[in-house]
């Protein structure tokens, strides 16, 4: 027998899609102890990196290697000690995929990963005369929305750190060596720069550090970084300065001097 369910509407809930931004992790290798000791050196500094963000873990690199055995309690318990919630799986083999769903994660092969952030090509300009009789049209200018940049303008001391989160940071003063600045998109130093400074922390390969003094005891764009066991060429060490990464997460630093 058919049962029809009834057509009104519910009233103590309501049922609708949702888009929910995830981090994703790219998981390589099925050594967790590697993995413990990775994570330690990339975020164990950096304690409020994640803020529980969700979280889905990509099994992909590992094809090829199916007969992979994954301690899924053992991953899901290292990722929550970094503040992030892991939620779903994607790109494992069957009894991987049926592996983490016994520990609670939800299959989510249609996730995207983004492939990091690229400026769009400009359109080529286009002189247009405007009808005849008439003056050229007023252009009206909307400010962009988005978050503000995190401004610091006290001198940073030795084992202080700042993290802009999701936006740019600005520093008016001094970061002195020991301190750390770090920020998702880019940093600007209007001091001298002698301490740490991360900018792209979180895969933004666009982003840059600009600084009226480069003297920097490391400076990474995107996880790719340069330490000052590496001398500065003569031409920026000191000097007002821009850092940018060329050919994305696998590419270089470039350095050159701001005139």
């Amino acid at each position: 027998m058919t049962v029809a369910l009834a057509g009104r509407a519910p009233a103590t809930f309501e049922i609708k899609s949702a888009n929910l931004p995830l981090v994703a992790l790219l998981l390589k290798s099925g050594d967790l102890q590697a993995l413990a000791s990775e994570l330690a050196k990339r975020f164990g500094d950096v304690p409020d990196f994640f803020d529980h963000d969700p979280l889905v873990i990509d099994l992909s690199p590992l094809q090829g290697r199916e007969d992979l055995p994954l301690d899924f309690g053992a991953l899901l318990a290292l990722l929550r000690s970094y503040k992030v919630a892991p939620v779903a799986v994607r790109g494992g083999s069957a009894a991987q995929m049926a592996a983490a769903r016994q520990a609670g994660l939800a299959a989510a092969p249609e996730v995207l990963l983004s492939q990091g952030l690229r400026p769009a090509e400009p359109e080529p300009l286009r002189e247009k005369k405007p009808p005849r009789g008439t003056g050229p049209s007023p252009v009206r200018t909307e400010p962009a929305e988005g978050p503000q940049a995190l401004i610091v303008d006290k001198p940073l001391r030795s084992g202080q750190q700042v993290y802009a989160r999701g936006r740019d940071l600005v520093v008016l003063s001094m970061v002195n060596a020991g301190a750390e600045v770090i920020a998702d998109g880019h940093i600007h130093v209007y001091a001298p720069l002698r301490g740490k400074a991360i900018a792209g922390a979180r895969g933004n390969t666009e982003a840059r550090i600009l600084a009226l003094c480069l003297e920097p005891e490391l400076i990474s764009i995107a996880g790719v970084y340069r330490t000052s066991e590496v001398p500065l060429p003569a031409n920026v060490l000191s000097k007002p300065t821009q850092v940018r990464l060329v050919g994305g997460a696998e590419g270089k630093l470039v350095m050159e001097p701001l005139k």
